[in-house]
């Protein structure tokens, strides 16, 4: 089978990588471009561990082509932090003790990220709503939803 040459951008930077046919986005993430922080849970889109932002879109990277990709803005976990300095939902993460092993906080935090890029200002019944797709098997949800909620109030004032 002939491969596909895919161009896109990927955490602000132009990309271009070979592809089979039958790999998913999240495959070449992980396998060829290096980007380990999204994570493979189900491979279903049930868990929602591999979670990425495709032209302003939360997808699950294990149900998306590789080939879909093409001329398209993909952003990671590994493009959220600017310049060494974590983004607001990173750091509440932190601050709020909303992780436990780690292995789903990536997409928690890119989901997170495209709610409060389309909503700024959501109630904890839209984020809790939001966050459903995202599982986690250590934590009780009510860390992630609060660093939520604070980081979105963190965005709100550096906005004014």
């Amino acid at each position: 089978m002939s491969k596909i040459q895919v161009s896109t951008v990927v955490n602000g930077d132009p990309v271009e990588f070979l592809t089979e046919p039958q790999m998913t986005l999240l495959d070449v993430l992980r396998d060829e471009l290096l980007l380990t922080g999204t994570k493979e849970g189900c491979g279903s889109g049930d868990c929602g561990a591999c979670s990425v932002i495709v032209d302003g879109r939360l997808v699950c990277s294990c149900l998306m082509l590789a080939a879909e990709a093409e001329g398209r803005r993909v952003e990671t976990i590994e493009g959220m932090a600017q310049g060494g300095r974590l983004h607001p939902l990173q750091q509440q993460f932190l601050e709020q003790g909303a992780l436990q092993c780690g292995f789903c906080t990536p997409g928690f935090l890119v989901a997170a990220k495209a709610l409060l890029e389309t909503n700024p200002d959501p109630t904890e019944t839209e984020v809790r709503y939001w966050l459903a797709g995202n599982l986690c098997r250590c934590t009780g949800y009510d860390k992630i939803i609060r660093a939520v909620m604070d980081a979105a109030a963190d965005l709100r004032q550096a906005r004014v």
